[in-house]
């Protein structure tokens, strides 16, 4: 009678965990608070169909004042619909 042999590959330990670095730690960190607070400001998600071509406008835009879409329409969104308008404004 023959054996088989055993095709198990030997583990290799991967080594220790370097020491934290407490400045990397707090960078990290700060990122997260960052997150955080704008997850705060901004909750709900509003979708809505452009053409691509009105996207690909407010695309340029967005990027020639040096700022994400997203903060662009939302910017365009305040001044349309402030939080406290005049009781005479439709």
């Amino acid at each position: 009678m023959t054996t088989k042999s055993s095709t198990r590959a030997k583990r290799i330990g991967i080594g220790t965990r370097p020491p934290a670095n407490p400045h990397a730690e707090a960078w990290i960190r700060q990122g997260d608070a960052e997150a955080l607070s704008k997850g705060d400001l901004y909750t709900a998600r509003l979708t809505l169909d452009v053409t691509p071509a009105l996207r690909a406008r407010i695309k340029v835009s967005a990027f020639t004042q040096g700022m994400t879409v997203a903060n662009l329409l939302r910017g365009m969104l305040e001044r349309e619909f402030p939080e406290h308008r005049g009781e005479n404004t439709p």
